[in-house]
């Protein structure tokens, strides 16, 4: 994922304007500070804090690994391993006495054994695991996330007892899967917000499931993101020419991060019109403003 960077008066003011950006929660970004704000006189502050921000990737694949672990090895910990090995080898526990004397007893062929070379596969071996995990990163595509997705979708509608069709379409490595269909409505909920909790399912299903890092994955119901992307465009334009006729600055209703994006965007190239964001979620909201009467 690509890093953007952004500045305000603040750090905080910093991710915010981060965030918007990115059209993503607090949680699914990740932040790095490179400039705060120095402290003057009188506790005012100079300068302006710099951030750099990206979309986080998934953090699913550890417990991935776990899972893939527990398989391979067929027990618990690396210690009850060692235990049924010992038991296993009678000649084992005699040979601690022998041990003082030539220093080469066999007691300490289990050590080395436990180590497991590469290509080794036993049960006490983190070299299997490592090795599963590296196989699963290569396997684990846009295609298969696209896939998980869109079998858990249809098994959502199911639930829901509501009828559509599911596809997938991909652009690279980003996906959004559409869901087309009559009385879909209590899938989108009021301003969306339904729609927002599927999507996390269906994330939660495939991505990070998978251990899918790479892939940012949409999911849209009956065309409504699209037709709530035009009608705040418009809503967007009708503020700005009424901020522009009165050199008033207009602050809009709550919005989430998403739609704050479509707001910025809209009138990222308006001539004379500044937008910026305030407040904290869920009461985040966007100001249109006159240029110089904004700060980022």
């Amino acid at each position: 994922m690509e890093w953007i960077e952004t500045t305000g008066r603040t750090v905080d003011e910093a991710k915010e304007a981060a965030l918007d950006r990115l059209g993503v929660a607090p949680d699914d970004a990740e932040f790095e500070v490179l400039e705060e704000p120095k402290a003057g006189l009188f506790g005012r502050t100079r300068g302006e804090a710099r951030v750099r921000a990206r979309v986080r990737p998934a953090l699913a694949r550890q417990k991935l690994d776990r899972r893939r672990r527990s398989k391979s090895g067929g027990r618990g910990d690396g210690e009850s391993n060692g235990a049924s090995s010992s038991a296993e080898r009678p000649a084992s526990g005699p040979s601690k006495k022998p041990s003082k004397k030539s220093g080469r007893s066999s007691s300490s062929r289990p050590a080395r054994e436990d180590a497991a070379p590469s290509g080794t596969v036993s049960s006490g071996s983190t070299a299997a695991p490592r090795g599963a995990a590296a196989q699963g990163e290569h396997v684990v595509d846009a295609q298969q996330v696209g896939e998980e997705a869109r079998r858990f979708m249809v098994g959502l509608l199911g639930a829901f007892g509501a009828e559509g069709d599911v596809e997938v379409v991909r652009d690279g490595d980003d996906l959004e899967v559409r869901v087309a269909g009559e009385n879909l409505g209590l899938l989108v909920g009021p301003r969306g917000t339904t729609l927002q909790a599927v999507q996390d399912l269906v994330r939660v299903a495939a991505q990070r499931r998978l251990g899918d890092h790479e892939t940012r994955l949409r999911v849209d119901v009956g065309g409504y993101r699209e037709r709530r992307r035009e009608a705040l465009g418009r809503f967007a334009v009708q503020m700005a020419d009424e901020v522009k006729a009165s050199g008033v600055a207009r602050v809009l209703e709550p919005m989430s991060s998403a739609d704050r994006k479509i707001i910025h965007d809209t009138l990222a190239g308006s001539e004379g019109i500044a937008t910026r964001s305030e407040g904290d979620d869920p009461n985040r909201r966007v100001v249109i403003a006159p240029v110089g009467a904004a700060n980022d």
